[in-house]
Protein backbone atom coordinates (compact mmCIF):
# COMPACT_ATOMS: atom_id res chain seq x y z
CA UNK A 1 0.00 0.00 0.00
CA UNK A 2 1.36 3.39 -0.97
CA UNK A 3 1.92 5.81 1.86
CA UNK A 4 -0.75 8.43 2.23
CA UNK A 5 -3.69 6.34 1.03
CA UNK A 6 -5.02 5.82 4.55
CA UNK A 7 -4.10 8.11 7.41
CA UNK A 8 -6.13 9.44 10.32
CA UNK A 9 -3.75 11.64 12.31
CA UNK A 10 -3.63 15.42 12.18
CA UNK A 11 -0.70 17.73 11.53
CA UNK A 12 -0.85 21.49 11.14
CA UNK A 13 0.24 22.73 7.76
CA UNK A 14 2.96 25.33 7.86
CA UNK A 15 4.12 26.79 4.52
CA UNK A 16 7.77 26.74 3.67
CA UNK A 17 9.74 29.50 2.03
CA UNK A 18 8.30 30.69 -1.29
CA UNK A 19 9.59 28.94 -4.35
CA UNK A 20 11.26 30.45 -7.38
CA UNK A 21 7.94 31.66 -8.73
CA UNK A 22 7.23 33.64 -5.54
CA UNK A 23 4.33 31.50 -4.35
CA UNK A 24 4.03 28.49 -2.06
CA UNK A 25 1.66 25.58 -2.30
CA UNK A 26 -1.28 25.48 -1.87
CA UNK A 27 -2.13 28.37 -4.19
CA UNK A 28 -5.47 29.45 -2.73
CA UNK A 29 -5.01 29.20 1.04
CA UNK A 30 -1.34 29.56 1.94
CA UNK A 31 -0.66 28.98 5.62
CA UNK A 32 -4.25 28.07 6.46
CA UNK A 33 -4.30 24.34 5.77
CA UNK A 34 -4.47 21.21 7.88
CA UNK A 35 -2.71 18.17 6.48
CA UNK A 36 -4.16 14.77 7.26
CA UNK A 37 -0.99 12.91 6.44
CA UNK A 38 2.00 12.12 8.62
CA UNK A 39 5.51 13.30 7.86
CA UNK A 40 6.99 16.38 6.25
CA UNK A 41 4.59 18.41 4.16
CA UNK A 42 5.71 18.43 0.52
CA UNK A 43 5.84 21.45 -1.70
CA UNK A 44 3.85 21.46 -4.95
CA UNK A 45 4.89 24.44 -7.03
CA UNK A 46 2.04 25.19 -9.44
CA UNK A 47 3.38 25.22 -12.96
CA UNK A 48 0.27 26.20 -14.90
CA UNK A 49 -1.80 28.88 -13.21
CA UNK A 50 -3.74 31.87 -14.46
CA UNK A 51 -1.77 35.13 -14.68
CA UNK A 52 -4.50 37.07 -12.89
CA UNK A 53 -4.41 34.77 -9.85
CA UNK A 54 -0.69 34.76 -9.16
CA UNK A 55 -0.15 32.05 -11.75
CA UNK A 56 2.80 32.43 -14.14
CA UNK A 57 2.27 32.24 -17.86
CA UNK A 58 3.22 28.98 -19.59
CA UNK A 59 6.65 28.47 -21.04
CA UNK A 60 8.78 25.63 -22.30
CA UNK A 61 7.86 22.83 -24.69
CA UNK A 62 4.77 22.53 -26.81
CA UNK A 63 3.57 19.53 -24.80
CA UNK A 64 3.73 21.60 -21.62
CA UNK A 65 1.58 24.22 -23.26
CA UNK A 66 -1.00 21.61 -24.19
CA UNK A 67 -1.27 20.64 -20.52
CA UNK A 68 -1.67 24.32 -19.68
CA UNK A 69 -4.52 24.57 -22.20
CA UNK A 70 -6.12 21.44 -20.74
CA UNK A 71 -5.98 22.96 -17.25
CA UNK A 72 -7.42 26.21 -18.55
CA UNK A 73 -10.33 24.41 -20.19
CA UNK A 74 -11.05 22.47 -17.00
CA UNK A 75 -11.20 25.74 -15.08
CA UNK A 76 -14.09 26.82 -17.31
CA UNK A 77 -16.22 23.98 -15.95
CA UNK A 78 -19.55 24.89 -14.35
CA UNK A 79 -22.39 22.82 -13.00
CA UNK A 80 -24.34 23.57 -16.18
CA UNK A 81 -21.84 21.68 -18.38
CA UNK A 82 -23.57 18.75 -20.07
CA UNK A 83 -22.40 15.75 -22.07
CA UNK A 84 -21.83 17.87 -25.18
CA UNK A 85 -19.37 20.09 -23.29
CA UNK A 86 -17.38 17.09 -22.04
CA UNK A 87 -17.39 15.48 -25.47
CA UNK A 88 -16.07 18.70 -27.01
CA UNK A 89 -13.38 18.83 -24.32
CA UNK A 90 -12.30 15.27 -25.13
CA UNK A 91 -12.35 15.91 -28.88
CA UNK A 92 -10.05 18.90 -28.44
CA UNK A 93 -7.39 17.11 -26.39
CA UNK A 94 -7.71 13.38 -27.23
CA UNK A 95 -7.42 11.40 -30.45
CA UNK A 96 -10.31 9.30 -31.75
CA UNK A 97 -8.45 6.11 -30.82
CA UNK A 98 -7.03 7.43 -27.54
CA UNK A 99 -6.59 5.15 -24.53
CA UNK A 100 -6.59 6.33 -20.90
CA UNK A 101 -5.06 4.13 -18.19
CA UNK A 102 -5.19 4.65 -14.42
CA UNK A 103 -3.16 2.47 -12.04
CA UNK A 104 -3.23 2.64 -8.25
CA UNK A 105 -3.23 0.43 -5.19
CA UNK A 106 -6.16 -0.15 -2.83
CA UNK A 107 -6.54 -2.24 0.28
CA UNK A 108 -7.35 -5.36 -1.76
CA UNK A 109 -4.39 -5.03 -4.13
CA UNK A 110 -3.23 -3.08 -7.20
CA UNK A 111 -5.79 -1.90 -9.73
CA UNK A 112 -5.45 -1.06 -13.42
CA UNK A 113 -8.25 0.41 -15.54
CA UNK A 114 -8.00 1.19 -19.26
CA UNK A 115 -10.80 2.95 -21.13
CA UNK A 116 -11.19 4.13 -24.72
CA UNK A 117 -12.14 7.41 -26.32
CA UNK A 118 -15.90 6.88 -25.87
CA UNK A 119 -15.66 6.54 -22.08
CA UNK A 120 -13.03 9.25 -21.44
CA UNK A 121 -15.52 12.19 -21.18
CA UNK A 122 -17.46 10.45 -18.45
CA UNK A 123 -14.26 9.78 -16.50
CA UNK A 124 -13.40 13.48 -16.17
CA UNK A 125 -17.02 14.28 -15.46
CA UNK A 126 -17.11 11.73 -12.61
CA UNK A 127 -14.31 13.65 -10.84
CA UNK A 128 -16.52 16.74 -10.61
CA UNK A 129 -19.59 14.71 -9.78
CA UNK A 130 -17.68 13.30 -6.81
CA UNK A 131 -17.55 16.73 -5.18
CA UNK A 132 -14.64 18.45 -6.94
CA UNK A 133 -15.09 22.06 -8.01
CA UNK A 134 -11.66 22.49 -9.63
CA UNK A 135 -9.13 20.17 -11.25
CA UNK A 136 -5.67 20.82 -12.66
CA UNK A 137 -2.38 19.00 -13.21
CA UNK A 138 1.06 20.28 -12.23
CA UNK A 139 4.21 18.85 -13.81
CA UNK A 140 7.69 19.10 -12.33
CA UNK A 141 10.73 18.33 -14.50
CA UNK A 142 8.86 16.71 -17.42
CA UNK A 143 10.89 14.93 -20.09
CA UNK A 144 9.93 15.31 -23.72
CA UNK A 145 11.03 12.84 -26.41
CA UNK A 146 10.46 12.93 -30.15
CA UNK A 147 9.59 9.76 -32.06
CA UNK A 148 8.61 8.91 -35.60
CA UNK A 149 4.98 10.01 -35.50
CA UNK A 150 4.38 11.10 -31.89
CA UNK A 151 5.91 13.09 -29.04
CA UNK A 152 6.06 11.54 -25.58
CA UNK A 153 5.94 13.41 -22.29
CA UNK A 154 7.15 11.57 -19.20
CA UNK A 155 6.80 13.27 -15.81
CA UNK A 156 7.76 11.32 -12.70
CA UNK A 157 6.61 14.14 -10.38
CA UNK A 158 3.06 14.88 -11.51
CA UNK A 159 0.39 16.13 -9.10
CA UNK A 160 -3.34 16.05 -9.78
CA UNK A 161 -4.94 18.73 -7.58
CA UNK A 162 -8.68 18.87 -6.91
CA UNK A 163 -10.61 21.37 -4.81
CA UNK A 164 -13.54 19.59 -3.17
CA UNK A 165 -16.49 21.56 -1.85
CA UNK A 166 -18.43 18.63 -0.38
CA UNK A 167 -18.83 17.07 2.05
CA UNK A 168 -16.49 19.85 3.27
CA UNK A 169 -13.81 22.02 1.72
CA UNK A 170 -10.77 19.83 1.11
CA UNK A 171 -7.84 20.02 -1.26
CA UNK A 172 -6.72 16.61 -2.54
CA UNK A 173 -3.23 16.28 -4.02
CA UNK A 174 -2.56 13.04 -5.90
CA UNK A 175 1.08 12.31 -6.65
CA UNK A 176 2.21 9.93 -9.36
CA UNK A 177 3.83 9.46 -12.73
CA UNK A 178 2.16 10.75 -15.87
CA UNK A 179 3.11 9.43 -19.30
CA UNK A 180 1.52 10.99 -22.39
CA UNK A 181 1.86 10.43 -26.12
CA UNK A 182 0.90 13.34 -28.38
CA UNK A 183 0.38 12.92 -32.09
CA UNK A 184 3.05 14.82 -33.99
CA UNK A 185 0.75 17.10 -35.99
CA UNK A 186 -0.82 20.54 -35.79
CA UNK A 187 -3.49 19.58 -33.26
CA UNK A 188 -1.11 17.83 -30.81
CA UNK A 189 -3.84 15.62 -29.35
CA UNK A 190 -3.23 12.91 -26.77
CA UNK A 191 -3.24 9.31 -27.94
CA UNK A 192 -2.00 7.62 -24.76
CA UNK A 193 -2.65 8.78 -21.18
CA UNK A 194 -1.16 6.70 -18.35
CA UNK A 195 -1.33 8.03 -14.79
CA UNK A 196 0.24 5.82 -12.12
CA UNK A 197 -0.76 6.98 -8.63
CA UNK A 198 1.76 6.57 -5.82
CA UNK A 199 0.21 8.46 -2.90
CA UNK A 200 -2.17 11.27 -2.07
CA UNK A 201 -2.68 13.95 0.60
CA UNK A 202 -5.82 15.69 1.77
CA UNK A 203 -5.51 19.22 3.15
CA UNK A 204 -8.11 21.05 5.28
CA UNK A 205 -8.39 24.74 6.26
CA UNK A 206 -7.56 25.52 9.87
CA UNK A 207 -10.77 27.49 10.19
CA UNK A 208 -12.79 24.28 9.92
CA UNK A 209 -10.76 22.69 12.69
CA UNK A 210 -11.21 25.76 14.91
CA UNK A 211 -14.97 25.59 14.48
CA UNK A 212 -15.14 21.99 15.77
CA UNK A 213 -12.29 21.95 18.26
CA UNK A 214 -14.75 21.24 21.10
CA UNK A 215 -16.50 18.42 19.24
CA UNK A 216 -14.48 15.15 19.41
CA UNK A 217 -16.91 13.29 17.14
CA UNK A 218 -16.58 15.92 14.44
CA UNK A 219 -12.80 15.81 14.76
CA UNK A 220 -12.87 12.06 14.24
CA UNK A 221 -14.96 12.57 11.14
CA UNK A 222 -12.56 15.19 9.84
CA UNK A 223 -9.67 12.77 10.35
CA UNK A 224 -11.16 10.32 7.84
CA UNK A 225 -10.17 10.59 4.20
CA UNK A 226 -12.91 11.51 1.76
CA UNK A 227 -11.16 9.71 -1.12
CA UNK A 228 -9.47 6.37 -1.69
CA UNK A 229 -5.99 6.83 -3.09
CA UNK A 230 -7.07 10.29 -4.24
CA UNK A 231 -10.14 9.10 -6.20
CA UNK A 232 -13.71 9.71 -5.10
CA UNK A 233 -16.30 6.96 -4.84
CA UNK A 234 -18.00 8.35 -7.94
CA UNK A 235 -14.83 7.88 -10.03
CA UNK A 236 -14.08 4.44 -8.57
CA UNK A 237 -17.59 3.20 -9.29
CA UNK A 238 -17.37 4.47 -12.85
CA UNK A 239 -14.01 2.74 -13.44
CA UNK A 240 -15.48 -0.53 -12.16
CA UNK A 241 -18.42 -0.06 -14.50
CA UNK A 242 -16.02 0.50 -17.41
CA UNK A 243 -14.73 -3.05 -16.96
CA UNK A 244 -18.11 -4.18 -18.35
CA UNK A 245 -18.72 -1.30 -20.76
CA UNK A 246 -15.32 -1.26 -22.52
CA UNK A 247 -15.55 -4.76 -24.12
CA UNK A 248 -19.09 -3.97 -25.32
CA UNK A 249 -18.11 -0.85 -27.24
CA UNK A 250 -17.93 -2.83 -30.50
CA UNK A 251 -21.49 -4.12 -30.09
CA UNK A 252 -22.80 -0.69 -29.15
CA UNK A 253 -21.04 0.97 -32.08
CA UNK A 254 -22.38 -1.61 -34.56
CA UNK A 255 -25.88 -1.25 -33.16
CA UNK A 256 -25.72 2.54 -33.48
CA UNK A 257 -24.20 2.52 -36.96
CA UNK A 258 -26.26 -0.19 -38.69
CA UNK A 259 -29.39 -0.17 -36.47
CA UNK A 260 -29.15 -3.92 -35.95
CA UNK A 261 -30.76 -5.84 -33.13
CA UNK A 262 -28.50 -6.97 -30.27
CA UNK A 263 -28.75 -10.58 -31.49
CA UNK A 264 -27.70 -9.65 -35.05
CA UNK A 265 -24.86 -7.47 -33.73
CA UNK A 266 -23.55 -10.35 -31.65
CA UNK A 267 -23.81 -12.81 -34.55
CA UNK A 268 -21.98 -10.43 -36.90
CA UNK A 269 -19.19 -9.76 -34.40
CA UNK A 270 -18.75 -13.45 -33.66
CA UNK A 271 -18.66 -14.37 -37.33
CA UNK A 272 -16.06 -11.69 -38.12
CA UNK A 273 -13.89 -12.78 -35.20
CA UNK A 274 -14.18 -16.39 -36.37
CA UNK A 275 -13.13 -15.35 -39.89
CA UNK A 276 -10.05 -13.62 -38.53
CA UNK A 277 -9.15 -16.67 -36.45
CA UNK A 278 -9.38 -19.24 -39.25
CA UNK A 279 -7.97 -17.05 -42.02
CA UNK A 280 -4.63 -18.46 -43.23
CA UNK A 281 -1.65 -16.21 -42.60
CA UNK A 282 -0.49 -14.20 -45.53
CA UNK A 283 2.49 -15.82 -47.23
CA UNK A 284 5.52 -13.61 -47.74
CA UNK A 285 6.36 -12.69 -51.30
CA UNK A 286 8.69 -15.25 -52.81
CA UNK A 287 11.83 -14.01 -54.46
CA UNK A 288 12.54 -15.11 -57.99
CA UNK A 289 15.29 -17.78 -58.06
CA UNK A 290 18.60 -16.72 -59.49
CA UNK A 291 19.28 -18.07 -62.94
CA UNK A 292 22.32 -20.31 -63.11
CA UNK A 293 24.43 -20.77 -66.16
CA UNK A 294 24.59 -24.35 -67.39
CA UNK A 295 27.97 -25.85 -67.99
CA UNK A 296 28.69 -27.38 -71.33
CA UNK A 297 30.10 -30.84 -71.00
CA UNK A 298 31.51 -33.12 -73.62
CA UNK A 299 29.61 -36.15 -74.80
CA UNK A 300 32.03 -38.62 -73.20
CA UNK A 301 31.80 -37.05 -69.81
CA UNK A 302 28.00 -37.03 -70.10
CA UNK A 303 27.88 -40.73 -70.69
CA UNK A 304 30.20 -41.53 -67.81
CA UNK A 305 28.51 -39.14 -65.37
CA UNK A 306 24.94 -39.94 -66.39
CA UNK A 307 25.21 -43.67 -65.89
CA UNK A 308 22.01 -44.13 -67.85
CA UNK A 309 19.97 -42.41 -65.16
CA UNK A 310 18.46 -39.25 -66.67
CA UNK A 311 15.66 -38.76 -64.15
CA UNK A 312 16.24 -36.36 -61.19
CA UNK A 313 15.32 -37.29 -57.65
CA UNK A 314 12.13 -35.62 -56.49
CA UNK A 315 11.79 -34.07 -53.05
CA UNK A 316 9.58 -36.10 -50.70
CA UNK A 317 7.71 -32.91 -49.82
CA UNK A 318 6.21 -32.88 -53.30
CA UNK A 319 4.37 -36.10 -52.57
CA UNK A 320 2.12 -34.49 -49.95
CA UNK A 321 -1.21 -33.01 -51.03
CA UNK A 322 -1.35 -29.28 -51.43
CA UNK A 323 -4.36 -28.78 -49.18
CA UNK A 324 -3.34 -29.63 -45.61
CA UNK A 325 -5.69 -27.27 -43.76
CA UNK A 326 -8.44 -28.83 -41.74
CA UNK A 327 -11.79 -27.13 -42.37
CA UNK A 328 -13.35 -25.48 -39.32
CA UNK A 329 -17.09 -25.24 -39.04
CA UNK A 330 -18.98 -22.06 -38.22
CA UNK A 331 -19.87 -21.74 -34.49
CA UNK A 332 -23.05 -23.62 -33.79
CA UNK A 333 -26.23 -21.79 -32.92
CA UNK A 334 -26.33 -22.90 -29.30
CA UNK A 335 -22.88 -21.38 -28.68
CA UNK A 336 -24.00 -18.11 -30.23
CA UNK A 337 -27.16 -18.11 -28.12
CA UNK A 338 -25.18 -18.83 -24.99
CA UNK A 339 -22.83 -15.92 -25.64
CA UNK A 340 -25.78 -13.72 -26.53
CA UNK A 341 -27.61 -14.54 -23.29
CA UNK A 342 -24.44 -13.91 -21.32
CA UNK A 343 -23.92 -10.56 -23.05
CA UNK A 344 -27.58 -9.64 -22.52
CA UNK A 345 -27.24 -10.41 -18.83
CA UNK A 346 -24.09 -8.30 -18.51
CA UNK A 347 -25.75 -5.47 -20.43
CA UNK A 348 -28.73 -5.56 -18.12
CA UNK A 349 -26.50 -5.51 -15.05
CA UNK A 350 -24.51 -2.60 -16.48
CA UNK A 351 -27.66 -0.63 -17.23
CA UNK A 352 -29.00 -1.23 -13.72
CA UNK A 353 -25.70 -0.09 -12.23
CA UNK A 354 -25.68 2.96 -14.49
CA UNK A 355 -29.22 3.93 -13.48
CA UNK A 356 -28.43 3.56 -9.81
CA UNK A 357 -25.18 5.47 -10.33
CA UNK A 358 -26.94 8.32 -12.12
CA UNK A 359 -29.66 8.52 -9.47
Amino acid sequence: MAEGCSSKSFKLYSPKEPGPNGSAFPPFHPGTMLDRDVGPTPMYPPSYLEPGMGRPTPYGNQTDYRIFELNKRLQNWTEDCDNLWWDAFTTEFFEDDAMLTITFCLEDGPKRYTIGRTLIPRYFRSIFEGGATELFYTLKHPKESFHTNFVSLDCDQCTMVTQNGKPMFTQVCVEGRLYLEFMFDDMMRIKTWHFSIRQHREVLPRSILAMHVQDPQMLDQLAKNITRCGLSNSTLNYLRLCVILEPMQELMSRHKTYSLSPRDCLKTCLFQKWQRMVAPPAEPARQAPNKRRKRKMSGGSNMSAGGGNNSKKKSPANNFPLSTQVPVSIPSLHIVLFVFNLTFYLTRQASLRTNSYLQ
